[in-house]
């Protein structure tokens, strides 16, 4: 079943935000603020984003923005938390609705959702699931990491490989150079380049081979 999602269920139960919304009006705010700056980095990237900016484009005070988030830096951090929430929906739903029989045939499937997050989800192109941050110390594992970690479980129960460190590893790989093709491709267009998706699809391609 597909998952429709507002603010992020991965969000509210983080520590990045002052203050989780308990009513419906501020949840619908907290989202509404997120939205507006996923517009922002969809047009200008995030390196330009600024809470007044988002305040602005949300029509909000800059008090409402600070009532959530301590500054930019969270509030980019936050975003790319309810994208690596949209990821991980995106994949199980696409792996359960094609029901590949092989990892390969998995794989390409997840290509695809990964690809469709690029085009539809607003801002994804700039900030993805926020591993292009470079934000120190990196005390926590990073998202291509996490998420791979989710395929490999997945991998071990439906074909049988198992989740073991080399595995994980093919699959970040893979996965590393997906997501910097990809974003290469929509760099300067929502349409993707498609000598760079094509180089992304064949590249991911050759990750079932390097599974044991």
């Amino acid at each position: 079943m597909a998952h429709t999602i507002t603010t992020s269920e991965m969000l509210l139960d983080s520590d990045l935000l002052r203050s989780a919304p308990v009513q419906a009006r501020s949840n619908l705010r907290l989202t509404a603020l997120l939205d507006a700056a996923a517009a922002l980095i969809q047009k200008n990237g995030y390196e330009e984003l600024t809470t007044a900016a988002v305040a602005k484009q949300a029509g909000a005070s800059i008090g409402t923005v600070y009532r959530y988030f301590i500054d930019r830096i969270v509030l980019l951090k936050s975003l790319a938390t309810r994208n690596y929430e949209r990821t991980t929906f995106a994949f199980r739903d696409a792996l359960d609705a094609a029901k590949p029989k092989s990892a390969a045939d998995a794989i390409s499937v997840l290509f695809d959702a990964y690809l469709g997050l690029f085009r539809t989800e607003t801002g994804f192109r700039s900030l993805r699931m926020g591993d292009v941050l470079d934000i120190r110390p990196i005390d926590a594992a990073t998202a291509s990491r996490r998420s791979c970690e989710m395929l490999a479980a997945r991998f071990e129960a439906d074909f049988g490989i198992k989740a073991t460190e080399q595995n994980i590893q093919a699959l970040e790989n893979g996965f590393v150079l997906m997501d910097a093709l990809l974003a290469r491709a929509f760099a300067v267009s929502d349409k993707g380049d498609s000598a760079f998706i094509d180089a992304a699809r064949a590249a991911t391609s050759t990750v079932a081979a390097n599974l044991r």
